[in-house]
């Protein structure tokens, strides 16, 4: 199971280390800072998942590294701040933290709040992942592993000779296949007769397209044969 990292940033060396005591026993590994210059100086050597960062400190605060950190990364920040600090808890909430813990706070307050944005930026990062069954382009996604079309995340209900045209050329976006080629390629036999690809063809224009007259996806190549055009 992947470890995650965790930057504690905070000035008070009995409260950097009490966290840390608990952190690393919930299975976290942990890195610590006195202010926002070490902080970031970690962050730049180390991948980190998630940052507790204190409002109050030394030679650079939790605000000024809030607005550094926020220019490169993107992990969850949780902000600890005094009752007193409450205009500087806002600010770091419009400048990027996604949470924050009043002091004192309890270690098992913390660690709800660290865990539940781990959670949300594990979702996060999983649905930037390119998969590799799941083709896009544009609005127009062919999912293999489930067999399902969907247009601007809409669903879109295709013949099962359809989707194997629609996933043929969504595959090779740009490349223009002749009606042989798709008849070849989707029936696995030789073409005689490529008058019914025109006809699926128009079928999954009625489908997908918003103006099926002047396409987004699915072009003619006069002559040539058909394409999914790609979408930048």
């Amino acid at each position: 199971m992947e470890t995650n990292h965790i930057l504690i940033v905070e000035d008070d060396k009995e409260i950097r280390e009490g966290v840390q005591i608990y952190l690393q026993s919930q299975g976290y590994k942990v890195f610590q800072a006195a202010d926002g210059i070490e902080g970031l100086e970690i962050i730049d050597k180390e991948e980190i998942h998630l940052a507790v960062v204190d409002i109050m400190m030394p030679r650079m605060d939790g605000i000024q590294m809030m607005m550094k950190l926020r220019e490169k990364y993107d992990f969850p920040v949780i902000m600890l701040s005094a009752k007193s600090e409450e205009v500087d808890k806002i600010t770091g909430l419009n400048l990027g933290a996604d949470d924050y813990v009043t002091k004192p706070f309890t270690p098992m307050e913390l660690m709800a709040r660290v865990n539940s944005q781990i959670r949300r930026y594990k979702r996060f990062m999983e649905k930037l992942e390119p998969k590799e069954n799941v083709h896009v382009i544009g609005g127009l996604e062919i999912n293999e592993d489930t067999v399902e079309v969907s247009v601007d995340g809409n669903p879109v209900k295709v013949t099962p000779i359809e989707y194997k045209i629609l996933l043929l050329l969504a595959k090779n976006p740009g490349h223009v296949f002749s009606a042989e080629e798709i008849y070849e390629r989707v029936w696995q036999e030789r073409a005689i007769n490529t008058d019914t690809i025109m006809v699926h063809v128009r079928n999954i224009r009625e489908k997908i397209e918003v103006n099926p007259k002047n396409p987004k996806y699915l072009k003619v190549v006069w002559g040539v044969g058909y394409k999914i055009e790609k979408q930048s």
